[in-house]
């Protein structure tokens, strides 16, 4: 190799060589081309002469700057003869060309993300030109402003970034706020477990509103910023900026729905028009009842289209089917037919005829679409049972009188409306029960565990939820013991057996996620959930990664008995439903059973706030548990208050942050309704034979003090032909308490095995 040689060379005498290891790929040629554009060729390019064309130059390291610079050439923004390239030339064969290409590459560090960000911070300064250096980089101003907001972290979390303890994505998660005191405060709570990015984005965002939900829309943010509302800029996602104060956007989108109900209700004559700043109009419904009202009769050419329709329809369908139609024709009489089709719907679906007499006892609702705009929506409720009956004069054709086939409002059932289309004469509205009834969980007494504190039904859509919840709770409390867990699912896939689902994995066996009687996103958040979430979180889930179900299988039996322990217990607490059926108001015994085991307290667990309760329930309601809980005294004090002031101040007292008795501050800190406790049915009474075979057990030590008895503050587990034992047992003998035993336990049958298995790690899991 000769003596390397630097000098400049006009571009137009350049071209790419083979031997450049460096592929051209989509690596970010336009933020270098603009870089390029505005300084220069800062490096030089490295070089070998070329046989032909004579004095030409083939680029071995440095493709790069050398198709950013075409870029600018192709854009006539450089003269390719006129501009010089600074380029070292080397003269050598292939092989030491490709290694020097190789050398020039594989050697060249990037920054770190800790140093960009400190770079821009600097070169920016205070009062820096944010657009004129974007352009220069070749990247957008958002680009700008994210490394300024990064270099701005708060001290512990940019010098992890900068030691490489994080990644540039959890950075960004934590910038997603300016301010350090929320960036601290999640670090300082996170920073030893293992999260993903999107995990810490999401708790940090977690009170705040995003400026593309259909409520900010709705307020816009020139109005929300002048009510005093921030908004932090969401420099690295595409999801909308976020609004801190939440409870300001939502006070100006009540206001706006409200006024525009009330004006709905003045012009259309109705007794109320409700509000509500969800397209979801489900739950309001149910508390209601639904108004069914006959359509407009048909008109004679309005029938007389529908045959005209009908008859087009089939000839279409009939031309469609030959063969040798083209494809432009076939469109044509597709679109025809879609025409038709649409326009025959439109005849069938007549407006609704409301009566004069009946617009003061109905309403309708005011909904939001996501896009931001307000929907009226199209069916009538009325808070009473209503049942409306048209008066039908006979129809004078040769139909006799259908006046008695309308029912329930609907004047007719035909498809075409073609029977008992007579002339209406007259209404009969009649109060009592429509049989569309929204209100409660169902007719009939009301049970404790379907009941507000007054007494009166929790609505449908709150104790769904709160069933939700309650089987969270019990899902985080089987997280902590594997060695229940495992018993529970062994029952559950045994005592299933007759019921078969074959699958690809070659077995029965399954554990399928639960069908929630509600929505995920429509149950508020809780402890459990957030801990059954960072659970998972933080489990190997590597042997995901496999490309074929063998390949992860082999993966998985790699694991830890730890690991395959926690997998175990996370798969079983997410498989427990929230209710045996969508209508049933109770809870499941089996799982009572699982959480008197275990010894759940809900309070620790859940309390009620707001959000998942107060704000649910009527102010009576509310009232009644005040009295429950602290007497006439404690109700006294709020019932001269407005709803929204008594749930916000039950939502401090039961947490135990209001200033209260004690003894009444140890009642309400435990408080949890019915729907969520998890109360167990008293056992059956054992036979004769069970009392003589099973009860004069004693324990381990051969004393009789602590023999096994039904009536005992120590229930019977009973699980397998030997699983009978105390579910309190001194700690030092059995591993804390487990209601799985090891050799200590009481069963004869049960030996330890030589080797450390799976079962053996599950009980020393539960133990720690």
């Amino acid at each position: 190799m000769t003596k390397p040689a630097i000098q400049s060379v006009k571009l137009a005498k350049l071209q790419l060589s083979a031997i450049n290891v460096r592929t051209p790929r989509n690596d970010l040629i336009e933020q270098l081309a603009a870089d390029v554009d505005a300084r220069g060729i800062i490096q030089n390019l490295i070089v070998a002469p070329l046989k032909k064309p004579r004095g030409s130059f083939a680029v071995i390291a440095g493709s790069r700057r050398y198709r950013a610079l075409m870029l600018l050439s192709e854009r006539g923004q450089i003269d390719p003869a006129q501009y010089d390239v600074p380029v070292l030339v080397i003269e050598a064969d292939d092989a030491a060309l490709s290694e020097t290409s190789l050398a020039e590459n594989f050697h060249h560090l990037a920054m770190s993300p800790a140093d960009e960000c400190r770079a821009f911070q600097h070169f920016i300064g205070e009062n820096g030109d944010l657009d004129a250096v974007a352009k220069r980089f070749g990247v957008t101003r958002k680009f700008v402003e994210g490394r300024l907001r990064l270099a701005d972290l708060a001290e512990p979390i940019f010098n992890a970034l900068a030691e490489g303890k994080i990644t540039l994505d959890m950075a960004k998660a934590y910038a997603t706020t300016p301010s350090h005191d929320r960036q601290l405060t999640v670090w300082n709570s996170y920073k030893n477990f293992n999260y993903n990015s999107d995990a810490i984005r999401r708790v940090i965002l977690n009170e705040t509103m995003k400026s593309t939900e259909p409520v900010a829309i709705l307020v816009g943010a020139d109005r929300y910023v002048a009510a005093g509302g921030v908004i932090e800029s969401d420099l690295f996602s595409d999801t909308g900026d976020s609004w801190v104060n939440r409870e300001i956007a939502e006070g100006i989108a009540a206001k706006i729905m409200e006024e525009e109900a009330a004006r709905l209700g003045a012009e259309l004559g109705l007794g109320w028009v409700r509000p509500i700043a969800s397209s979801s109009t489900w739950e309001v419904a149910r508390a209601l009842h639904r108004v069914t009202l006959p359509s407009e009769p048909i008109t004679e050419a309005q029938r007389a289209r529908i045959d005209e329709i009908d008859a087009r329809l089939g000839a279409i369908e009939t031309e469609m089917e030959d063969e040798e139609l083209s494809e432009e024709a076939f469109s044509v009489l597709e679109t025809e037919a879609e025409a038709l089709q649409e326009e025959r719907n439109d005849l069938h679906n007549r407006p609704k005829i409301l009566p004069d007499e009946l617009k003061p006892r109905v309403g309708r609702i005011l909904s939001l679409k996501q896009t931001g705009e307000m929907l009226l929506e199209a069916e009538y409720y009325s808070e009473t049972p209503l049942r409306v009956t048209p008066i039908v004069e006979a129809p004078e054709r040769g139909q006799g009188d259908d006046g008695e086939g309308v029912d329930d409002g609907d004047l007719s059932e035909a498809e075409d409306g073609d029977e008992g289309e007579g002339r209406i004469t007259g209404w009969q509205i009649e109060e009592g029960q429509s049989g569309r009834t929204g209100g409660g969980i169902s007719p009939g007494p009301v049970k404790p565990i379907a009941a507000a504190p007054d007494g009166k039904a929790l609505s449908q859509v709150l104790f769904d939820q709160l069933a939700v919840q309650r089987r969270d709770v019990l899902g985080a409390a089987l997280l902590g013991n594997p060695a229940l867990a495992l018993d529970f699912m062994l029952f559950a896939m045994v005592d299933e057996r007759g019921s078969y689902s074959m699958g690809q994995s070659g077995t029965t066996i399954k554990a399928s996620r639960p069908d929630d009687p509600v929505r995920g996103d429509a149950v508020p958040p809780s402890k459990a959930r957030a801990y059954i979430d960072e659970f998972a979180e933080a489990m190997e889930d590597g042997w995901r990664d496999g490309e074929t179900k063998v390949d992860r299988f082999e993966a998985f039996r790699l694991l830890s008995d730890e690991a395959k322990a926690q997998w175990m217990a996370w798969v079983v607490a997410t498989s427990l439903t929230a209710k045996d059926c969508y209508g049933l108001a109770d809870s499941n015994p089996l799982q009572n059973r699982l959480a008197t085991i275990l010894e759940v307290d809900v309070a620790s667990w859940w309390r009620p706030t707001s959000l998942n309760y107060f704000d649910r329930i009527s102010k009576g309601a509310i009232l009644s548990l005040l009295d429950d809980v602290g007497g006439p005294a404690l109700s006294g004090r709020h019932a001269t208050q407005k709803k929204s002031e008594i749930s916000e101040s039950c939502q401090n007292l039961f947490a135990g942050e209001a200033i209260i008795e004690a003894e009444v501050r140890e009642v309400v800190t435990r408080w949890v309704p019915e729907a969520m406790r998890f109360t167990e049915a008293a056992p059956s009474a054992p036979s004769e034979a069970d009392d003589d075979d099973d009860l004069s057990l004693t324990d381990d030590s051969g004393t009789g003090e602590d023999q096994l008895s039904i009536d005992d503050a120590d229930q019977l587990s009973l699980g397998a032909e030997d699983d009978l034992e105390l579910n309190e047992q001194d700690p030092e003998e059995d591993g804390a308490g487990l209601p799985i035993g090891d050799e200590d336990d009481l069963t004869s049958d049960r030996e330890a095995e030589d080797d450390f298995g799976v079962n053996d790690a599950l009980h020393a899991v539960a133990a720690e």
